[in-house]
């Protein structure tokens, strides 16, 4: 049998990418094969398509991960049947009409979330949960640092952060992304194409007890010196390049944490709990109305490459899905 996917021809720019029709994916023992409804368009598809990031052995090749759709087949078991309307975080594959995921890793979709919207959380929010509550340790009081907060996982970051207590602030490069973010909850906001330095500022709102940055070595010492003591940075991305002079004495003084995340190569169980959190916490909070889909544009596949150009002129407040 086979489906329509978005295939490469190379790593390269956006004219890489195109519309084919393959083979379907066939589920092993504990998973699903799954109609794809529709697929969230993240940062690290821009990377791979570039030939940077390639996928985890074992996984499709094919960009995409995070769908949602109706489920066909199960193997194995399962909690789910097919029939089922489930989203859920996939290795790779979702720019395709059929796909594999993980029945530990799969979600049931609520009746009143649209699929785009089902498609928008599972990176995002895993992300945020994963970095702020596992990794950052954040606690009530504290403060985080979300640079990007107009992206997928910087608006979920920010609103986590409200929702455990702490203090959101927000790091972004328009006036509308600014407003964007305090409307999700960020106190303290910044345009960092007006700054050369931002840790004075920081520092005169109390200072950050957590950042979360996809920047990288152009951040770096702007970075430790906005920590407070015993402060912890998270690298969840390298836009700003991959190599920075570290001051070691901030570090020891400050007795500060630095910590690399990717939540890719993560192991099924660890995703499994993420997606647990995200079912559990997030999901009741999205239907009180406390939590906001940050949904910013849906394409349609034949316009993934659009999607792409969209997603790389960094305009989207929130983020971007491809539906079927």
């Amino acid at each position: 049998m086979t489906m329509k996917a978005v295939v490469q021809a190379g790593a390269g720019g956006v004219d890489t990418l195109k519309l084919e029709t393959i083979e379907k994916p066939i589920p092993q023992d504990g998973q699903m094969l799954v109609r794809v409804k529709a697929a969230g368009v993240n940062r690290a598809d821009i990377v791979q398509r570039e030939g940077y990031y390639p996928a985890p052995p074992g996984a499709s090749p094919i960009l995409g991960l995070e769908v949602s759709g109706i489920v066909e087949d199960v193997r194995g078991h399962a909690r789910f049947k097919p029939g089922d309307a489930v989203f859920g975080l996939v290795a790779g594959g979702g720019y395709a009409e059929y796909v594999v995921l993980d029945s530990q890793l799969a979600i049931a979709k609520p009746k009143d979330l649209g699929w785009a919207e089902a498609a928008s959380l599972p990176e995002a929010w895993m992300t945020a949960w994963f970095n702020l509550v596992e990794i950052g340790k954040l606690v009530e009081g504290e403060a985080t640092l979300i640079h990007a907060g107009a992206s997928g996982v910087g608006s979920a970051a920010i609103q986590l952060t409200r929702l455990l207590g702490g203090r959101a602030f927000a790091s972004a490069g328009s006036a509308e992304k600014l407003d964007f973010c305090q409307q999700l909850g960020a106190e303290q906001v910044y345009n960092w194409r007006d700054l050369s330095a931002f840790s004075p500022l920081v520092r005169q709102w109390g200072g950050a007890d957590l950042i979360l940055d996809p920047v990288g070595g152009s951040y770096l010492a702007e970075n430790l010196s906005s920590l407070n003591p015993d402060g912890r940075l998270i690298f969840i991305g390298i836009m700003g390049g991959a190599q920075a002079k570290l001051n070691l004495a901030q570090v020891l003084m400050k007795r500060l944490t630095l910590r690399g995340s990717t939540l890719r190569p993560q192991s099924n169980l660890i995703k499994g709990r993420l997606a647990r959190a995200l079912e559990e916490h997030i999901l009741p909070t999205i239907a009180e109305g406390v939590v906001r889909v940050t949904l910013d544009s849906v394409y349609a596949l034949d316009d993934v490459r659009d999607a792409h150009m969209y997603m790389e002129s960094n305009r989207n407040l929130g983020k971007i899905v491809l539906e079927f």
